[in-house]
């Protein structure tokens, strides 16, 4: 039998016509994801405008949220400062925690126990919201309850821990939301610290232990700059994460009547319990519209915040 064998300028030419095909579907998708983000900021903000313009009060600074529609008077100064308490609460409890539980898994368990504890962190993420917001009031809130009143009386002079605009008593303030925010988002940081921790060079860690450093002058010297960068990246992401979360937060936070006072025993909304709360009101378009104004905050919020963990990934990924 006589083979046939094709031309290699046959052969190249299929080639390019399926690498031409591929970067085309690749710059698609990848476009696709772009304009749709764009095409969602556009449809915020044609919605939040006559509202915007409707707003009897300052928008940014205003403690008020009413949506009468003869009336507007909303503002988003208390549910930028209860999101961002809570959020960054989250942030510096869950960082050093998933730090040391990445090094931990990485670099001291032994073999047979680091995949069912990385398996059992990583089950944390398939933990419904609702779950965690259930826990957080009827369980964590009254447990913290004494820690919350030895803060207050030891530390009331600073701001941050002064008497709110809730009773601490039953937990539904920014402090308990902000706990069970961190462990939320533990498994995130965790998980991406993990592999960023992994993939410290061989050589460089048999280096280091060749030159006579213990464990722990081996991971400050090696495994801590090459995966800084991968950290930081991780933590902003669970942040953003933190700013979003919903339902958890709507079920710990109690309502209050007066304004915030950037105490981290303070109740009311974040920006997106807010919204899902007033879910019910969205039959006219004004008071709609305001919900959407904060809505557009959020997504800015979250976008920077996303992007700049882009940024730091991609930037700094290598150890100094």
């Amino acid at each position: 039998m006589t083979e046939t064998v094709e031309h290699p300028q046959v052969q190249r030419g299929v080639r390019r016509r399926g690498d031409v095909v591929f970067r085309w579907l690749a710059t698609g998708s990848g476009l696709a994801i772009v304009i749709s983000i764009g095409l969602i900021g556009l449809f915020l903000l044609i919605q939040a405008v006559p509202s915007l313009a409707a707003d009897n009060v300052n928008f940014l600074f205003s403690p008020e949220f009413a949506t009468d529609p003869n009336n507007m008077r909303f503002g988003i100064r208390d549910l930028l400062i209860v999101t961002v308490l809570s959020s960054i609460l989250a942030l510096v409890i869950a960082m050093p925690i998933a730090l040391g539980i990445a090094l931990f898994l990485t670099h001291y368990a032994p073999p047979f126990l680091m995949r069912p504890l990385a398996y059992l962190i990583d089950l944390l993420a398939a933990v419904p919201s609702i779950v965690f917001g259930l826990w957080g009031i009827r369980v964590l809130g009254p447990a913290l309850e004494p820690v919350a009143q030895w803060l207050n009386d030891t530390f009331g002079w600073i701001p941050l821990f002064a008497d709110g605009n809730v009773s601490i008593a039953g937990g539904g303030t920014i402090f308990t939301a902000g706990i069970v925010l961190a462990v939320m988002i533990l498994p995130i940081i965790t998980a991406v610290t993990r592999e960023v921790f992994r993939q410290t060079p061989t050589m460089q860690i048999e280096g280091a232990l060749a030159l006579g450093a213990t464990r722990w002058e081996m991971i400050r010297t090696t495994v801590l700059p090459f995966g800084r960068s991968g950290y930081v990246a991780a933590s902003m992401l669970g942040l953003g994460r933190a700013l979003g979360e919903t339902v958890a937060v709507l079920v710990i936070l109690r309502a209050a009547s007066s304004p915030s006072t950037f105490s981290l025993f303070d109740g009311g909304y974040t920006f997106a319990s807010k919204i899902a709360s007033a879910a019910a009101e969205f039959s006219q378009p004004l008071p709609t519209g305001a919900y959407i104004a904060a809505g557009l905050v959020l997504f800015l919020l979250t976008f920077v915040v996303n992007a700049i963990a882009r940024w730091i990934a991609g930037g700094k990924a290598r150890p100094e």
